[in-house]
C-alpha cells in the first residue's frame, strides 16, 4: 500500500506504539525520517534508535522512553505541514510548543533542526511537526 505522507505515517506509528507502551517500533527509513529521529533522541523523547537492514528495505528501530510510572515521555506528536497545506515560518515568528517545554522540528536550508536552533541561526523553514 502506498502512503501519501510517510512522515505523518512515521509519527503515527511512534504515537500509537508509545500509547500502547511498546518497547520499540520499526519504521521504513529515509534521510528525513532519520534526521527527525535523531532530533527526538537529542531532545530526550526516545531512548535510542538504530538503523537495521532487512532483505528488501532498511528500517529504523526506535526504542521508546517511559518514566518510572511507565507513562510515555511523548505526550503528543502532531504533524504541522501536510501535503495539501505546507506551513512555513521565519525565524522571528517560530512557534513555541507549550511555552518552550515542547519542541518544533523544522526543515531549513541548513538541514532539519529544532525551532530553537533555527531561531538562533536566524533561519526559517517548513514546520514539520511538534512534540511535547
Amino acid at each position: 500500500m502506498s502512503v501519501s505522507d510517510p512522515i505523518a505515517d512515521m509519527l503515527t506509528k511512534i504515537r500509537n506504539a508509545s500509547m500502547a507502551r511498546f518497547e520499540k517500533v520499526d519504521i521504513p527509513t529515509s534521510k528525513l525520517k532519520l534526521e527527525i529521529v535523531k532530533i527526538l533522541k537529542n531532545e530526550g523523547y526516545i531512548k535510542n534508535f538504530k538503523k537495521i537492514g532487512q532483505d528488501d528495505q532498511d528500517l529504523i528501530r526506535v526504542f521508546l522512553k517511559y518514566d518510572e510510572r511507565k507513562a510515555p515521555i511523548i505526550h503528543g506528536l502532531e504533524k504541522i505541514s501536510k501535503p495539501g497545506r505546507r506551513v512555513y515560518s521565519g525565524y522571528k515568528r517560530m512557534p513555541r510548543v507549550f511555552n518552550g517545554y515542547g519542541t518544533v522540528i523544522v526543515s531549513t536550508s541548513t538541514g532539519v533542526t529544532t525551532g530553537r536552533k533555527a531561531s538562533e541561526k536566524k533561519v526559517g523553514g517548513e514546520l514539520i511537526c511538534s512534540v511535547w
